[in-house]
């Protein structure tokens, strides 16, 4: 069994970064803690020509005009840059947001995106619908695929390879390194969904191009903000994306962004306990008779485990659950009603518990490493983890019943 300090050894060292970067340092006398929030879309000039000179420093995460980014904005991009180890961070409308407008500013028509096959439903809709019909050549390839499958993939016109690892329903570890190598050996660019693994992964020393997060997760922390983040590590990229996310008026509200460097603040501490209660529930959950199989990253038998020890440094508080076959979907409906402190609900990453079938309403062109059966995922939150426990056992009453 995984060493349970494991889990949130990772979030503890970013403790310090966590609460320094993104603030006034040194402080100035009369300098509040909180850097304040600036609203605002008109930013004046004392000359047109101090005004033309400021145009022309689009790049360098400082204000221009509101559509472009507000001061706010610019200190929550140091931090996403600083904690996922890159140079240059752009923040969006939102967690979708942060995986379209790295694709519209990367590929062009007649370009071919390789996709994993478990990425989040709403890019894969996005790349099937949009990017097809502006000319972009569309696959898939296993999550769990060796190097010689992988290249099996790879066509002339590849130019990015997208993934999610894990992925947020079925929780496959992929080979970020294997992947990086193959694409850079075939002139494309990795994106890598990073959402489950901010702050415990990190993505450019691993040799991914452009890392993708859903603020809305565990950044913001309270299910009240809706925001993404692009980050790079080089300055070539950081201008294609940097212009097609103006192009394109990609822009977070300065509200979002203070609220997102105000649960940063703490995300460190919230994740760690969270973390050690998400896998003491996962580990109960496996000696359950009616449960087949728990998709936790931390755990031995889940898809790419040996892949998360080498690569990670901690783990996330969502993960999945498959039922036993003589189990329906009927009867996992009803335990799931039964849930008292589980809220039912999509998102996951703030600091409440969270349930949600995965079962049905998934997209793949490859069978998945679980069974077919009915599954769920559990997002865990701040609560005691014993009485997470004990109202999933409560709830287990449900799944027998056959009425």
């Amino acid at each position: 069994m995984t060493d349970r300090n494991s889990v949130d050894a990772g979030w503890h060292k970013l403790g310090t970064s966590l609460t320094h970067t993104g603030r006034a340092t040194p402080p100035e006398a009369g300098t509040y803690v909180n850097p304040p929030l600036e609203r605002g879309s008109t930013v004046l000039f004392p000359s047109l020509k101090s005004m033309n000179r400021k145009g022309q420093e689009r790049y360098d995460h400082t204000s221009i005009y509101g559509a472009m980014g507000s001061p706010t904005q610019h200190e929550l991009e140091k931090l996403i840059a600083r904690i996922e180890g890159g140079t240059d961070c752009q923040i969006v409308s939102s967690g979708l947001a942060a995986c379209t407008t790295p694709l519209l500013a990367f590929l062009k028509a007649g370009d071919h995106c390789l996709l994993a096959d478990s990425v989040y439903g709403p890019t894969r809709r996005f790349a099937e619908n949009m990017l097809r019909r502006f000319g972009v050549d569309i696959s898939y390839f296993p999550p769990c695929a060796s190097r010689a499958e992988v290249e099996e993939y790879i066509q002339p016109n590849t130019r990015i390879i997208f993934t999610e690892s894990p992925g947020s329903h079925t929780f496959e570890v992929q080979d970020i390194p294997m992947l990086a190598e193959v694409a850079h050996q075939h002139g494309a660019r990795l994106f890598l969904d990073n959402t489950w693994g901010f702050g415990i992964f990190a993505p450019f020393e691993h040799g991914v191009d452009v890392s993708i997060q859903a603020l809305t997760k565990y950044p913001s922390g309270h299910s009240d903000v809706i925001a993404g983040a692009i980050t790079v590590a080089d300055q070539a990229s950081w201008h294609i994306l940097r212009d097609a996310s103006i192009q394109l008026g990609q822009v977070a509200g300065p509200d979002e962004c203070w609220l997102t460097l105000r649960g940063l603040r703490t995300m460190g501490v919230r994740l760690a306990q969270q973390a050690r209660s998400a896998l003491q529930v996962a580990t109960w959950l496996k000696q359950r008779p009616e449960v087949a199989q728990v998709l936790h990253p931390a755990l031995p038998d889940c898809p790419g485990h040996n892949l998360w020890k080498r690569d990670f440094t901690g783990a996330g508080c969502l993960f999945g659950v498959v039922l036993n076959a003589p189990y329906t979907c009927q009867n996992m409906e009803r335990m799931i009603n039964a849930m008292r402190l589980f809220g039912i609900g999509a998102s996951w990453g703030g600091y409440e518990s969270l349930v949600l079938p995965t079962s049905g309403g998934i997209t793949r062109s490859f069978g998945a490493e679980q069974p077919e059966a009915p599954a769920f995922r559990l997002q865990i939150g701040l609560e005691n983890a014993q009485d997470l426990i004990d109202d999933l056992d409560q709830a287990f009453n449900a799944l027998h019943h056959t009425a």
